[in-house]
């Protein structure tokens, strides 16, 4: 299986169209979105099961995956977990299943966006080159001590974040597992150190643009990474401003 992390791509495959695997049982709805994605400037290669996705990623380079949940045979959730097991392509799914439960799975899972049916086909062609451009790494790639544009090389209260390896490591030096959702978060919060970031404006700047401020996908995502990052005495550098959204307490240190 071949995908293309959009971060590491040289620059001029990050100026070439990309390619989007749209993975949709409705054949109608898979033919349209498919042609606004082309008319849109995206390669497009589609399938209908869970099996032809498979099949198509061991055949071709793959930028983004658009996967619908509700799929015959394994749904998407479940292909979304075996996909994270092997690579970190950027998924938006695409669901009829709209309810705050589902957003808020997918946002634990570590999905970078979630698109309820009905949906504007322009809507999804801008969403898919929001999560390209997130992916392309503006956010993480500056120079150091700029603000919002953290160097790869970054530190705090011991713990050591590698943004380009997407890696974290805790004070004794073992890795900490973050899902693509919570790792963006961090990113995000290591580039505003000690700067008070409402709800909307988090999900502006990270790469999970899953719901919107007003439900409890924010949140939800902001306790699992604050328990990940909990020292020994239980305190984490991430703290609540009660009624304006979050800080990220801690010094940072750029490499």
């Amino acid at each position: 299986m071949t995908v293309a992390n959009p971060s590491r791509l040289p620059l001029d495959a990050a100026s070439s169209p990309r390619t989007v695997l749209l993975v949709e049982d409705d054949g109608a709805l898979r033919t349209l979105t498919s042609r606004s994605l082309r008319q849109s400037g995206y390669n497009v290669l589609s399938a209908a099961t869970g099996a032809e996705m498979w099949v198509t990623l061991r055949e071709n380079t793959v930028h983004l995956i658009v996967l619908d949940i509700m799929l015959p045979g394994t749904n998407g959730f479940d292909l979304f977990r075996k996909l994270r097991r092997e690579s970190d392509i950027p998924i938006i799914f695409i669901s009829a299943r709209g309810g705050e439960e589902d957003r808020v799975l997918g946002i634990e899972l570590g999905a970078d966006d979630y698109l309820a049916k009905p949906f504007s086909t322009r809507e999804l062609a801008a969403r898919v080159g929001a999560v390209l451009r997130r992916g392309g790494g503006v956010e993480i790639g500056g120079e150091p001590g700029n603000e919002g544009q953290p160097s790869d090389a970054v530190s705090f209260d011991g713990w050591h974040v590698s943004l380009v390896r997407r890696e974290l490591r805790s004070p004794s030096g073992a890795i900490v597992d973050l899902t693509g959702a919570e790792f963006d978060l961090l990113a995000t919060f290591l580039g505003y150190p000690q700067r008070v970031l409402g709800r909307e404006r988090l999900l502006e700047l990270s790469r999970s643009r899953i719901g919107d401020s007003s439900d409890r996908s924010i949140d939800v995502l902001v306790s699992r990474l604050r328990r990940k990052l909990q020292s020994e005495s239980g305190e984490a550098p991430i703290v609540t401003v009660r009624g304006v959204g979050y800080m990220f307490r801690a010094e940072v240190t750029r490499a």
